[in-house]
């Protein structure tokens, strides 16, 4: 899909009508239902409002998982007469082409009225003739597929209590180690064929707050794997690898060594190799999101693949 398919969607979407009564908009404020509601920019000091909203919808997000998005990305949040949250919307840019979408969270009693719809129509504007991505909820579906969003892939949300699962034989030649700060240049060049965009900045973020480990064959760094606090418990993610039985030997030293703890891991993968190990190790089935993009279809799917996202709001 070129750049003019890109703003011909974008255009056709931004010209839904909303009724009036639902939704008008003048500079910072709307007009949902029959209340006045602002907008404004998300910043650091909008943690409770957006702790607030995804409680909400059941995320299961902490403060510090919401700090880590609001350093990362743009969006806005929407706030009724009395300083309630209704809505939020980010973007997180992956290089000058590429924008994820996330943190689009509407309160389910306003789901109808037309704001959600409103603030993607302001991201998507904001991303000008970036390609986009994100992860799509069974509620949003509908929203993003009237957008012009095509779906791409099914995404499992596997999680649970980590046990010791017997582990996988070793693959030849194939050394798995902890990170060093050499590895470091080789990473981000795999990340961004498998990805399909440059997300430096989010890594590096990422790194300061995971173990990660990295998978060498004849020299080479082939995969790698991140896991960090987040939820509940721990993420497992982001994960590169070009098989499952090599993602595999990266992420099963991770569970191991955290057999007890609540763990996630959201995969792209089909069902195989790699979610029966998953399931084995604890971390069975819990949910399913739908990725879609908008544009080209940027990450890749032969070689090195996602096996594993950073998380919903940053592929």
């Amino acid at each position: 899909m070129t750049s003019k398919d890109l703003g011909e969607k974008s255009g056709t979407f931004q010209e839904l009508k909303v009724s009036s009564r639902q939704q008008e908009r003048s500079d910072s404020h709307l007009k949902v239902d029959v209340f006045q509601a602002a907008t404004h920019e998300i910043s650091l000091k909008d943690l409770p409002l957006l702790q607030e909203l995804t409680v909400g919808v059941f995320w299961p997000h902490r403060d510090r998982d919401l700090e880590m998005l609001v350093k990362l990305g743009q969006g806005y949040l929407v706030l009724d007469e009395i300083g309630r949250p209704l809505s939020s919307a980010m973007k997180f840019e992956m290089g000058p082409d590429l924008a994820m979408l996330g943190m689009m969270i509407t309160a389910p009693r306003l789901q109808t009225l037309g704001t959600g719809r409103w603030l993607l129509q302001q991201i998507m504007q904001d991303c000008g003739s970036r390609d986009m991505r994100l992860s799509a909820t069974r509620a949003g579906y509908r929203l993003y597929k009237n957008a012009g969003f095509e779906p791409v892939a099914t995404i499992r949300q596997q999680q649970g209590i980590a046990r010791q699962v017997l582990p996988p034989a070793p693959l030849p030649h194939t050394d798995v180690r902890a990170i060093d700060d050499a590895d470091w240049v080789a990473l981000l060049e795999l990340d961004l064929g498998a990805y399909g965009g440059d997300r430096k900045n989010i890594l590096q973020a990422l790194q300061a707050k995971s173990d990660c480990v990295v998978a060498e064959r004849a020299g080479q760094i082939v995969g790698y794997a991140m896991i960090r606090n987040f939820g509940r418990g721990q993420v497992i993610g982001p994960v590169v690898a070009d098989s499952d039985r090599l993602a595999i030997q990266l992420i099963a030293p991770l569970i191991e060594k955290r057999s007890g703890a609540f763990l996630r891991m959201d995969t792209p993968a089909e069902e195989g190799e790699l979610t029966n190990f998953l399931s084995a190790a604890g971390l069975g089935l819990y949910d399913t999101v739908t990725e879609m993009c908008l544009g080209k279809q940027r990450r890749a799917t032969s070689g090195a693949v996602v096996y594993g996202l950073a998380a919903h709001s940053l592929g």
